[in-house]
């Protein structure tokens, strides 16, 4: 397929048929500041953030969703485009509360980085009348995430997410004019929606209008590390994404990486991968092994444990028969560990007392 070549701000660019101007600058390394695209998501032009000059035009073009043609060329840096490009900011700004000290996004809010990237420090168009701090109630009802809808620009990208990624449809715009909002539909509450909280619109959101309850206060993010790991709730795989605060050495966040190329998953994941991982700082859990003796558990070493229970299968198997033995496996093993686990209780010991978790 041969390959369209344009001009981005004074440098030759390459791209596929049929991508966009921003599509193409991405791929050719190039950044283009926008709030409602996620490479992930379909286009869909909502917040004109990334606007763009295009020679031998009069209008400027959303670079999202305006295709990259042979031969373009593009500014968008230009003075025009940074003018307008502040007018668009400044206007999400008008009823946006800017709290930012005290946000949970803080340091990682999209909208925070193209504001201080163009120098904005307050709107020009802005109202104390026009401030919807306190306009909507808290929606904290559900264990796993909250929603501010004071904070919610509008970008559209949880909605996309909920349909085109986790496939639910179970929220929406809903209302119209200033009065429009993110939704599930009207007369239900997000606990009674179709809502499975798996939690992609809260990764997706740009700014502080959906965040996680269980990282509240576990570190800012420059204080975070990231460390890919497997899922281990099920034989699925799939890939997640650890953030460990660097102070304290403790999960902070549990996310996912959309961009990807070896996670099965592709980004998504469920309500137990994202939300359920306060098991490992609990104090509950078990990090070493223990064995019973005279009425009370001690510490051992996996050795000693090991050995222990392998010598109590012969001692079941030699008095008993290999039947008297039963091996229960889990649905947090992967497909090859059960096989394996199958493998062992047939042909090692020999039975076919062999069952799974996912029976209960």
């Amino acid at each position: 397929m041969q390959s369209i070549k344009a001009i981005l701000d004074g440098r030759e660019i390459t791209a596929r048929p049929g991508q966009t101007i921003l599509q193409a600058a991405r791929e050719n390394g190039m950044y283009i500041p926008a709030l409602c695209d996620h490479p992930a998501l379909s286009p869909f032009g909502a917040c004109r953030v990334c606007l763009v000059e295009v020679e031998k035009n009069p209008k400027l073009l959303p670079a999202c969703t305006t295709p990259l043609v042979e031969g373009m060329v593009i500014a968008s840096r230009s003075p025009k485009v940074q003018e307008a490009r502040r007018a668009v900011v400044e206007l999400i700004l008008v009823r946006h509360p800017l709290d930012c000290f005290s946000c949970p996004s803080n340091g990682k809010c999209e909208l925070q980085n193209v504001a201080y990237e163009l120098g904005i420090t307050s709107s020009r168009f802005r109202e104390d009348v026009d401030v919807q701090k306190g306009e909507h109630k808290l929606e904290d009802a559900n264990p796993f995430y909250v929603r501010d809808m004071d904070k919610c620009i509008l970008c559209g990208r949880c909605v996309r997410t909920c349909d085109e990624l986790a496939r639910y449809h179970a929220i929406d715009f809903q209302q119209r004019g200033v009065k429009t909002m993110v939704h599930p539909p009207i007369g239900k509450d997000l606990e009674h929606s179709d809502c499975v909280f798996c939690g992609q619109c809260v990764q997706m959101c740009p700014v502080g209008a959906l965040y996680e309850k269980a990282s509240v206060g576990q570190g800012r993010p420059w204080e975070l590390r990231q460390v890919k790991t497997t899922c281990a709730y099920c034989g699925v795989g799939c890939e997640l994404t650890i953030h460990v605060n660097k102070h304290t050495g403790r999960i902070a966040n549990v996310t996912t990486d959309y961009a990807s190329k070896q996670a099965l998953n592709q980004g998504r994941c469920c309500v137990k991968g994202r939300f359920a991982w306060q098991f490992v700082h609990s104090e509950d859990r078990l990090t070493k092994p223990l064995i019973k003796e005279n009425g009370v558990f001690r510490e051992a070493s996996w050795d000693e444990a090991l050995g222990l229970v392998a010598y109590k299968f012969d001692h079941i198997k030699e008095h008993h028969g290999p039947d008297a033995l039963g091996f229960f496996s889990s649905a947090r093993c992967t497909n090859e560990e059960n096989y394996l686990f199958q493998r062992l209780a047939r042909e090692v010991v020999g039975t076919h007392n062999v069952d799974h978790c996912a029976h209960l």
